[in-house]
């Protein structure tokens, strides 16, 4: 099963793990790492250099973190880009979470990262967009 670290600008990624999983159910290979004021790059290589050590990392690892850029996201990809069965998404929410939990099971780090983007992005709704293609669809 393919690891996955959540990595947040301050404490959201454990809670966004736990809101996940209060849905979804208890996920194992799992883990989050928080960007806190005052720390910087080195920090979170060192964060998630410790989080591999204690995942198992066999079928790959995806970091799931806040935004594009970002330190999470940077640090990450420092790790990442040396490794072949590694990848990153941005965005990281709950429907994405929810959705990447349910195809962990079966699928492999690819099809994880198309799952968790598709996800992020059907995740997003607008009220009167979808109450307009309810009337659309009764006419």
């Amino acid at each position: 099963m393919v690891a996955i670290i959540v990595a947040t600008h301050g404490k959201s990624a454990p809670e966004l793990i736990k809101s996940a999983e209060m849905i979804f159910g208890s996920q194992e290979n799992i883990d989050a790492v928080t960007f806190e004021p005052g720390e910087n790059t080195d920090n979170l290589l060192e964060k998630y250099n410790q989080k591999l050590e204690s995942l198992n990392t066999e079928d790959g690892v995806l970091f799931m973190v806040d935004l594009f850029g970002g330190s999470p996201y940077n640090a990450a990809a420092m790790i990442a880009a040396k490794n072949s069965n590694m990848d990153i998404v941005t965005g990281v929410n709950i429907p994405m979470l929810l959705e990447t939990f349910g195809s962990r099971s079966f699928s492999n780090l690819e099809e994880l990262v198309n799952t968790a983007k598709n996800a992020g992005l059907e995740g997003i709704k607008s009220l009167k967009e979808t109450l307009s293609q309810y009337v659309e669809e009764e006419l």
